[in-house]
């Protein structure tokens, strides 16, 4: 695997900025690679699996440490809030979680208390913060549907209500009708 300073680099061209974010991305990626046997992302890119628990800086990062996405279908985003990751390994079925601990943005403090903003000091101690002392890492098992795994679409039909095609099993069965989900549950947009 690349150094962490180069895969920093690289992320932070993506996102556009650094932050204490694309640190912890960084980091938190290498981590769950390396625990599941993961050490060229790019060579190996169809071999493991990402699950994401929060839309922030972090998971650009992860995005470009892995080579995973949402449109590949090797990353999944589960709108939790939690600034956590777990990475699968989807030949042998190893993967670990690896999640930043809150007490982290405290302990940043003993590290550069001559740098008055605590954003910039946050910045600069992740880098250096043990591992221990940012992330806890755990082993977990994962359980991956067959219509969440990248590959082509396991199933298409249309929606009885609206005429939208539906991939992947997202469609739902009520009142003996096949529906997308908007029909079922509601929009988040209204047609004007």
């Amino acid at each position: 695997m690349e150094s962490f300073e180069v895969l920093l680099e690289r992320s932070t061209k993506i996102h556009g900025h650094i932050c204490a974010g694309q640190v912890i991305g960084v980091r938190m990626a290498m981590i769950g690679l390396a625990a599941i046997g993961i050490d060229d992302p790019r060579a190996q890119r169809k071999v493991f699996y990402v699950l994401v628990e929060i839309d922030r800086c972090a998971t650009d990062a992860i995005q470009s440490v892995t080579g995973c996405s949402l449109g590949k279908r090797s990353m999944k985003w589960l709108d939790y809030g939690i600034m956590a990751t777990t990475f699968v390994n989807l030949k042998t079925g190893e993967a670990v979680r690896v999640t930043a601990r809150e007490e982290s943005r405290e302990g940043s403090k003993q590290y550069f208390p001559e740098i008055g903003d605590r954003y910039q000091q946050q910045l600069e101690a992740y880098r250096i913060m043990p591992q221990e002392e940012l992330f806890t890492v755990q082993r977990v098992r994962v359980r991956i549907p067959p219509e969440d795994l990248p590959g082509r679409p396991t199933r298409r039909v249309q929606c009885q209500e609206c005429g939208d095609w539906v991939q992947d099993r997202r469609e739902v069965e009520q009142d003996g009708k096949v529906l997308c989900r908007p029909c079922a549950q509601g929009r988040y947009y209204q047609v004007l």
